[in-house]
Formats: C-alpha cells, structure tokens, sequence
C-alpha cells in the first residue's frame, strides 16, 4: 500500500466553505458589535468638550484673581490685554478647540461668564450646545 502523492502533500490553503464561514462569523460579530459604538462617540465627544470648558474656565478664575476683572475675551488668556497684575499666560499652547473643531464662545453675564461649545451640530444657540453653566 503505497501513499499516493495527493495524500502527502499538505492542504496549501482554505476552502470556500471555511472563508465563508469565517466571513458570517465576522458578520455576527460586526451585527452585535457595532450598534452598541454607535453612540459612544458622540457622548465621549461630551465629556471631552465639559473637559475643556472647566479647564478654561478655572484659567478665567486665575485671571479674574490675578487682574480683578474677568478677561475681555478668551485670547486675554494667552496674551496681555493691558490688564494690571497680569501673570499668564493662563493657558498653555493656545485656545483649544472643542471636539468637533469650533472655537468655544466666551461671554460675560450676570456678574460672571458663560463658556459655551457649540455641540455636535456646530451651531450655538441651540438644544445641544454645552455651556459652563
């Protein structure tokens, strides 16, 4: 009882069964997977943009001790208005951007400030904006 060569030789790759097998696993996978990311982006994008709104806003705090008046604006952070006693800068490496590339709008109000992002749909004034307040 001789081996014939086929029987000798090693299988040299997959079958179109175990590819399509492998393939439906995957799907399976990506089908449970993927709807429960969906919307963890967006909230992280959230928390990152609140983040960054108490970063500048305890920056805003030291200016407001240092020089006894809130900043005109943002770039008063980074660079002196004129203001006396000013000992920044408040901020390291520039104004940041929130998470959907926008820069944060700054107002003064009531005796304080309103640090705004404008959210996910880059327009102010609107349901998803995230403020300081």
């Amino acid at each position: 009882m001789k081996a014939t060569r086929e029987q000798t030789e090693k299988r040299g790759g997959f079958t179109l069964v175990e590819v399509l097998l492998v393939v439906a696993i995957l799907g399976v996978l990506a089908a449970v997977i993927v709807p429960n990311l969906a919307g963890k982006q967006e909230k992280a994008m959230k928390k990152a943009a609140r983040a960054s709104i108490a970063g500048l806003s305890s920056a805003i705090d030291l200016y407001e001790v240092d020089t006894g008046r809130y900043p005109p604006s943002l770039n008063s952070l980074i660079q002196n208005d004129g203001a006396p006693n000013w000992s920044g800068p408040y901020i390291k490496g520039g104004l940041p951007l929130d998470p959907w590339g926008t820069q944060f709008a700054y107002t003064q109000a009531d005796g304080g400030y309103k640090v705004i992002s404008a959210g996910p749909d880059l327009a102010q004034g609107t349901a998803d904006d995230i403020t300081s307040w």
